[in-house]
């Protein structure tokens, strides 16, 4: 492991794992992995009003489903702990920063009350002027402000803490991802919050303090934080730090609308703990993430994380946004379940037992069983395992209904016909019966009445599953319990046999 390449993933415990972070977590890892560096989880919880209960938790356990494991973290720290901001700010490690931007000056204590600020941004609106924060101790020396400070706490206001914006300067940075990135210094906004009135830093503040004292090298995070990079840069100038590099992977996009994929897209399921209870493959996951906004050379699109990490190069991230299709993800995940079907057998049955078809000590009995009927049933064409239960639920476990369209079949000449030479058929077969005997039993049929497709077949379908379409028919009568398909043509003969 070196310290030359050191990379963090940092989430904020107020949701679960979105795909746009399991992305951003997916990619530093990549990265640590791949140049043998170092892989830091840090919790960045200072705002506490949106945190979830066990959101830290949520974060991390599905990041351990996909696969990514890290050196560094709240639950085994190294040596540039803590690594929950919260518990940094206790211990008290971000205010000598900005007791120090106090003192040179680069900062100062502001008053303003919300009622304030409201006003000067309806009044910048209303003048047709991009919002921005008025310096209200413009011409004052320290002593002055200082003065300012003891009227406002005498009034009982508490301040927030605001760094002094240099507008005349540019900022300028080599992206990783976007190449060359300039942005001025009047593009901020004016002069903004390092320390909120209860203390605790803003994220763009704390990030820049945590990301230093840790020694993080690279920071890759999604092209939303490109206009808080000018800010940061700042904070890294006013202390003289090291800036790191720097890389903003591209939006992802509903490739169904163009429009960026939002939390509020009910479209489009996006956290990966709705993937999980489907029935994705974290390889299936990992798999797609790894292609939304970076490309491998060559036509293949199925890899393994291993395979990822060998070949990944961060120069292939792309600056055109990635397109989320959903027919894709369930492509990859369906080559994923048919490239290790026994691995995944298991989570098969599970579903079945989740969805009340079969017990738990029934599905540990029948496991053979079960096996051969999910291969029948056609578990090469589901895209995720939840989907096992539809296909199983008829006719393994349930019959459905008799509609007007199978009634049509069964009580047609050519269906009457069929019926009573497979009734005949059937019950004179042993009860072990493979499936090319019953191959052979319905050609035989065929042969003597010179009647074949749909009318051959479809009254001997419906007559033992209610089913027109379904499983390779003679597979499948393997499957099933002779006397329960006795018992079912039974009713369908009574009814429909003249």
């Amino acid at each position: 492991m070196t310290d030359d390449f050191r990379v963090r993933y940092a989430p904020s415990p107020t949701g679960y794992l979105h795909i746009g972070n399991a992305r951003t977590a997916l990619f530093n890892w990549l990265f640590a992995r791949h140049y043998n560096g170092t892989f830091v989880i840090r919790i960045e919880d200072t705002d506490s009003a949106r945190n979830i209960a066990d959101g830290e938790k949520s974060q991390l356990d599905n990041l351990k489903w996909l696969g990514l494991d890290w050196d560094e973290s709240p639950e085994n720290p190294g040596e540039y702990g803590p690594y929950r901001q919260s518990e940094r700010n206790e211990q008290g490690i971000y205010q000598p920063f900005i007791d120090d931007l106090l003192k040179r000056g680069l900062a100062y204590k502001s008053y303003k009350t919300s009622e304030q600020l409201k006003a000067e941004r309806e009044a910048q609106q209303a003048a047709k002027q991009a919002p921005h924060y008025i310096y209200e101790y413009e011409g004052m020396s320290q002593e002055e402000r200082e003065a300012e400070y003891e009227k406002f706490e005498a009034e009982g206001l508490k301040p927030v803490v605001r760094i002094r914006v240099p507008e005349e300067k540019v900022y300028e940075w080599d992206d990783i991802v976007k190449g060359h990135i300039s942005i001025g210094g009047k593009e901020v906004g004016g002069d903004w919050v390092i320390q909120k009135a209860d203390g605790m830093p803003t994220y763009n503040f704390a990030v820049v303090v945590d990301d230093h004292l840790m020694k993080i090298s690279h920071v890759l995070r999604g092209d939303d934080h490109v206009s808080n990079t000018p800010k940061q840069m700042m904070v890294y100038d006013a202390f003289g730090w090291d800036i790191p590099k720097f890389g903003h992977m591209a939006l992802i996009i509903n490739a169904a609308t163009g429009k960026k994929l939002s939390k509020r897209d009910n479209d489009i399921l996006q956290f990966v703990e709705q993937y999980r209870e489907l029935g994705y493959q974290p390889e299936a996951l990992d798999n797609f993430i790894g292609l939304l906004g970076w490309s491998p050379k060559g036509e293949d699109e199925i890899f393994s994380l291993e395979e990822f990490k060998n070949m990944f190069d961060e120069h292939r991230l792309s600056k055109a946004n990635a397109k989320f299709d959903q027919k894709k993800l369930e492509w990859i995940n369906n080559q994923w379940i048919r490239r290790d079907k026994d691995r995944i057998m298991p989570q098969l049955i599970e579903e079945l037992v989740k969805a009340g078809l079969i017990s738990e000590e029934e599905a540990k009995a029948k496991q053979d069983w079960l096996a051969e009927a999910i291969d029948v049933a056609g578990v090469d064409g589901i895209s995720y395992t939840r989907q096992i239960v539809d296909l199983m639920r008829e006719p393994f476990f349930q019959l459905g209904e008799v509609t007007d369209e199978m009634t049509d079949y069964l009580t047609s000449e050519a269906g009457q016909k069929v019926l009573a030479a497979w009734n005949d058929a059937y019950r004179a077969l042993p009860e072990d019966a493979d499936a090319e005997t019953y191959m052979k039993t319905i050609r035989a049929i065929q042969n003597e009445l010179e009647i074949k497709g749909r009318e051959l077949w479809n009254p001997i379908r419906i007559a033992t599953t209610h089913q027109i379409q379904g499983p390779n028919l003679p597979e499948l009568l393997v499957l099933l319990d002779k006397n329960s398909v006795l018992k079912t043509m039974d009713e369908i003969n009574a009814k429909y046999l003249a």
